[in-house]
């Protein structure tokens, strides 16, 4: 045990406490829509932003002072560990999530970083065996390093490829060998900054084909779990080619990976990319692609990606009332890719964002479920598309020409009265539950 945490007792579920750090929403053996509360999150702790974020920002470095830092031996990495698995015990987390950078020192060589990682890996195997937590995905960090400036599956330089290729092998390996129920691909470099000196034909090629290895050693090595691509529009390239999930589909139909790959959506990036996250999760479910989410809120006013803990309720229900109308997460769940200020300096700090965030996630999950349960928004959408559903509708969309549907249009004088779209009602209606 390290003291790191010194004096902060494990949090519990007690709704009548004058604690900060107890859970009042967040009830993991609560039952909803039939399943544990614990098991419909499914939460989980970003190992990025809690411990290997130094507090810095585009204008200032660390503001953090933790006793792993610096960040560049494996000693420091062991240590790091420790304080992390301690605080999955204090929150009571089923799962984290890493990159492999995240959690092991860069070495002199590809086999000495890979020799770090591996080793890294049996030290949280060790860990693991005596606690709950699991390993919700791991992934590979292919953006931070300057041999990847110009991208990784993407860049005009194939050996670049050629390592990303080999570490996303050895990132895949170390999920496996963790017992990983997902694997995700995010690709922060995957863009470009000036069309002037980029060919997107063949970037977008490689990133296809690069894909497709991943699907390959997938199977190849028999790994169970789901690969998630995760949608982002830009930060840091300038312009992303995963850039929301109607881009990311029409990207896997191209390569023929929609039956094999599925999305990690972030409400970030959503916010990002134009869209709201209910919008992003509902694209996803109707494309049957909804693998897992990651949790956070963007400032609305800073416009770019400042992953703080989510903390508002309407906007986390209509959320979880997609996920949930969708059947819920499998492989998936809720991976919190938010971090503390980098004014919140102490370890208290970390344990309290994550109580807020959880519970926010709880209140939002009951709303949700309250909501499909009462059922009023399906049956307002059935009732306005009702039409749709009579015979000769139906026969209109199945069969028509535009020759014979206007025949029928003066045949029946037909003349449309608009209809109210009821925005104001339904929103009130929401605003019952959350």
């Amino acid at each position: 045990m390290t003291n790191f945490f010194d004096g902060i007792e494990p949090v519990r579920y007690d709704p009548d406490s004058d604690s900060e750090l107890v859970y009042r929403h967040y009830n993991p053996d609560e039952i909803v829509m039939g399943k544990r509360m614990e098991d419909q999150l499914r939460f989980a702790i970003a190992y990025w932003h809690s411990f290997a974020w130094e507090g810095g920002d585009p204008f200032g470095g660390t503001t953090f002072e933790r006793p792993w830092y610096p960040q560049t031996s494996m000693e420091k990495a062991r240590v790091k560990a420790d304080v992390a698995f301690e605080m999955f015990d204090i929150l009571g987390a089923p799962f984290f999530c890493f990159h492999d950078a995240d959690v092991r020192p860069e070495g002199g060589s590809f086999a000495e970083t890979t020799r770090n990682l591996e080793e890294i890996v049996d030290y949280f195997g060790e860990k693991m065996e005596t606690r709950k937590t699991g390993l919700l995905w791991g992934t590979a960090n292919l953006f931070t390093h300057r041999r990847f400036m110009s991208g990784a599956a993407t860049n005009p330089d194939p050996d670049v490829f050629a390592w990303c290729a080999a570490t996303v092998k050895s990132c895949i390996d170390a999920t496996q060998k963790l017992g990983g129920q997902n694997y995700v691909l995010w690709g922060g470099r995957e863009g470009y900054e000036t069309l002037l000196n980029t060919d997107l034909v063949r970037e977008r090629r490689q990133a296809g084909r690069f894909l497709q290895m991943v699907v390959d050693y997938k199977h190849k090595i028999g790994f169970k779990g789901t690969i998630l691509v995760e949608p982002k529009p830009q930060e840091p390239s300038k312009h992303q080619y995963d850039y929301d999930v109607n881009t990311v589909y029409s990207f896997l139909k191209e390569f023929g990976l929609e039956g094999e790959v599925q999305m990690n959506i972030e409400q970030g990036h959503a916010v990002l990319a134009g869209h709201s996250f209910e919008h992003e999760l509902a694209m996803a479910a109707a494309f049957g692609l909804l693998g897992s989410i990651d949790m956070n809120r963007n400032d609305y006013q800073s416009g770019w990606d400042t992953d703080q803990f989510p903390n508002n309720v309407p906007e986390v229900a209509l959320a979880y009332y997609e996920v949930l109308k969708a059947g819920g997460f499998t492989t998936g769940g809720t991976n919190f890719d938010s971090k503390v200020r980098r004014q919140s300096l102490d370890p208290v700090d970390l344990i309290a964002g994550h109580v807020g965030a959880m519970d926010v996630c709880a209140r939002g999950l009951k709303a949700a479920a309250a909501m499909l349960g009462d059922g009023g928004l399906e049956r307002a959408r059935e009732e306005r598309y009702a039409a749709w559903e009579l015979p000769q509708n139906r026969d209109m969309l199945a069969n028509g020409t535009l020759d014979s549907i206007a025949g029928r249009v003066i045949a029946e004088n037909i003349d449309p009265a608009p209809r109210s779209g009821r925005q104001e009602r339904l929103e009130n209606y929401v605003n019952r539950f959350v």
